[in-house]
């Protein structure tokens, strides 16, 4: 019940992230900031939150930017440094300790299931997973810990991560900014919220169909190639 709760909640967060961030403003004034960089840097640097609205938020900020609410090239400051931080203390943690959760089949801090398709999209994509995890919620999380682990040299990572924070922070604030305040879309954050969660999802969903496609079609390929086992008949 707890459990189920607290997924509640954090739906509710999200789908409402533009009027809670409207009322930390009201109470925090510029201490929102703070706040701000604290979520994409927990999101970011930590493994057990992977679950935070990294998205939803810097699009939601951008679009409160527009209307004076917020400092926007003070919030692009914010966010790329809590990202690049996050992502680079990310990193050591899997440096240190990640050979051995690996190991583990159950862990009560991590979850493995997390870190195999992290791990598994790595292998598929190389150093640009660095890049391509940053936009996909759940895996960006554990993108930094993954290349830890030993499948990354780190000035490389730092490279990836910087092409990537940058590209994620400027494309979702630039977002918010300018469509958030229209009329329509003003009306319908809910809805593009939600829209916004489907579209990350997208590249991790479609990679996972097609490795499950092509799994399938092996068995019948393997079948229309048998081997001769007789002489040849003239």
């Amino acid at each position: 019940m707890t459990c189920m709760t607290s997924i509640m909640d954090l739906i509710n967060f999200i789908l409402h992230i533009s009027d809670y961030l409207k009322d930390l403003i009201q109470q925090f004034g510029a201490w929102t900031y703070l706040i701000l960089f604290t979520i994409i840097f927990c999101e970011t640097g930590l493994v057990v939150f992977p679950y935070l609205p990294g998205d939803s938020l810097i699009f939601a900020a951008g679009a409160l930017a527009a209307i004076g609410l917020f400092n926007p090239w003070a919030l692009f400051v914010v966010f790329v440094a809590a990202a690049m931080i996050g992502d680079n203390l990310n990193y050591w943690i899997g440096h240190m300790v990640g050979p051995k959760i690996f190991k583990q089949e159950k862990s009560r801090l991590f979850s493995k299931k997390h870190l195999d398709s992290a791990h598994e999209f790595y292998q598929k994509h190389g150093g640009k997973t660095v890049v391509i995890a940053r936009f996909i919620p759940i895996i960006r999380t554990f993108a930094p810990f993954v290349a830890g682990v030993g499948a990354m040299k780190y000035r490389k990572f730092v490279v990836f991560e910087m092409i990537g924070t940058f590209s994620w922070v400027s494309l979702m604030l630039s977002l918010g900014f300018v469509f958030g305040n229209i009329p329509y879309v003003k009306d319908h954050l809910e809805t593009v919220f939600v829209a916004i969660i489907i579209i990350s999802f997208l590249p991790l969903i479609g990679g996972i169909l097609y490795d499950r496609l092509k799994k399938r079609s092996r068995p019948k390929a393997s079948k229309t190639r048998r081997p001769k086992t007789g002489p040849s008949e003239e």
